[in-house]
């Protein structure tokens, strides 16, 4: 039948479905190595090296650390650690704490419970979605981990929500109850951070003018005194690896962008397979 005839596929037709299957298949390429570039590479030696071996004791005496060290501290039962990182948005992090007391701990009177909190550059605490955040120590045991896995940071929110914002964040560790005889045990503290990036299917318009870190300052070590080789740099909001993002751009631009191409590319090609064929005009 003629009808028939109608939708018989063409060299030229066929040319326009290959062409279509080849550019999209270029653009899904280049969108999935922009977001292979947008995963954070692995720590190096040189980052574990630096990493920091004391922490703080409050908010303003924080030490700071970057994703992917291992910060380190020896302190006592009882203490508040402090330390603080950054995070950018589009990144969700993962806080893992493991405390280790000596074997000379292992005869304590009781078990204790250590908790693990995170808070925003405002000071909020954030909740943690995933991971065991309170974990007991059994008396006979010396070693407890603990793991926080936070929301994803938004790019900015609104006045009246909680949602976690890019800029520095907080660790407290502390021992939540325990025998008052226990208190003052030396315990060794073990912090490290993981902040993957979601990708665009979390991205959001809009950003913060200035990331919610705090201000620089510097506190003296002991024995330091106020001489420089003495000082080190305290809650100084240390900025991630590639600095801050500008909050506009992620790979969601990539995936729109190759979804129209290909959209306007299969409408040609329909249009093309469903157009009646010309008949030669009789003469």
């Amino acid at each position: 039948m003629r009808i028939a005839g109608l939708f018989t596929p063409t060299r030229a037709t066929r040319s326009m479905v290959t062409g279509t299957l080849l550019a999209g298949a270029l653009l899904l390429g280049t969108a999935g190595a922009a977001v292979a570039e947008d995963t954070p590479s692995p720590s190096t030696d040189s980052d574990s090296a630096q990493a920091p071996t004391e922490a703080g004791t409050s908010f303003r005496t924080a030490t700071a650390f970057r994703p992917g060290q291992t910060a380190t501290a020896d302190g006592s039962s009882g203490d508040y650690l402090y330390w603080v990182f950054p995070v950018d948005a589009g990144q969700r992090a993962t806080v893992t704490a493991k405390v280790t007391l000596p074997e000379s701990a292992a005869a304590r009177k009781g078990s204790a419970t250590w908790q693990v909190d995170v808070y925003d550059g405002l000071r909020r605490r954030q909740p943690c979605v995933y991971g065991a955040q309170t974990k007991a120590l059994a008396a006979d045991a010396n070693t407890v981990e603990l793991r926080c896995v936070l929301r994803t940071v938004r790019a900015w929110a609104e006045p009246w929500s909680n949602d976690p914002l890019p800029g520095s964040y907080y660790v407290r560790l502390t021992v939540l109850n325990a025998d008052e005889k226990d208190l003052g045990l030396p315990v060794r503290a073990e912090i490290e951070a993981e902040t993957p990036d979601q990708g665009g299917a979390h991205a959001v318009d809009g950003a913060l003018s200035v990331p919610l870190t705090p201000g620089r300052t510097t506190v003296s070590q002991e024995g330091g005194g106020a001489s420089a080789e003495g000082a080190r740099l305290a809650a100084s909001g240390v900025e991630p690896e590639g600095g801050w993002s500008s909050g506009w751009w992620s790979d969601r631009w990539l995936w729109t962008l190759a979804g129209g191409v290909l959209g306007a590319l299969a409408g040609i090609g329909g249009y093309t397979l469903a157009r009646p064929a010309r008949r030669p005009t009789a003469p």
